[in-house]
């Protein structure tokens, strides 16, 4: 596949709605939609949230990223990459992005919940170092089971 050159930088309020348009068509696809345009605004102007976007040499949104910074870790909230634009290291890229802000915070790993029955999903945080924890049936829209995943960031240290 031909290389695909993308710039990641803060999301703006000007990207609300195509990321929650994203998110509805790509990520929530019959669960209901909760992340609309408001619920990603003020995403974007939460200080405990980071909120990216993946944007093409021409401005157009091709994927964006969304995670909440605690103490001690951080929870990935969405993700999400065009789907003709998968698989070519967008993804990874806001992972990359979103994991060496993580290590400069001093947080200690990485958290997600993904539907379970998406294996490709799955396939992807396995190969960026993600560990499967515990299975939750019905986390989403009392339905759905939800497969929860962990990267360490840091070792403990050795006794």
């Amino acid at each position: 596949m031909p290389a695909f050159h993308v710039a990641i930088r803060l999301a703006r309020k000007a990207d609300a709605a195509a990321i929650a348009a994203m998110s509805r068509d790509f990520v929530e696809t019959g669960l209901g939609w909760r992340y609309s345009a408001a619920r990603i605004c003020r995403l974007i102007d939460d200080r405990d949230h980071v909120c990216l976007a993946a944007c093409d040499p021409t401005g157009e949104l091709q994927g964006f990223a969304v995670m909440q910074f605690g103490d001690t870790h951080g929870h990935l909230v969405l993700l999400c990459v065009q789907p003709r634009h998968r698989r070519r290291g967008i993804g990874r890229a806001l992972i990359d992005w979103l994991q060496a802000s993580a290590r400069v915070a001093g947080l200690d790993s990485l958290h997600l919940e993904l539907r379970a029955d998406n294996a490709g999903a799955r396939d992807f945080y396995r190969r960026l170092g993600f560990n499967d924890t515990v299975l939750v049936p019905g986390y989403y829209a009392q339905a759905v089971a939800a497969q929860r995943m962990v990267l360490a960031l840091r070792t403990a240290p050795s006794a």
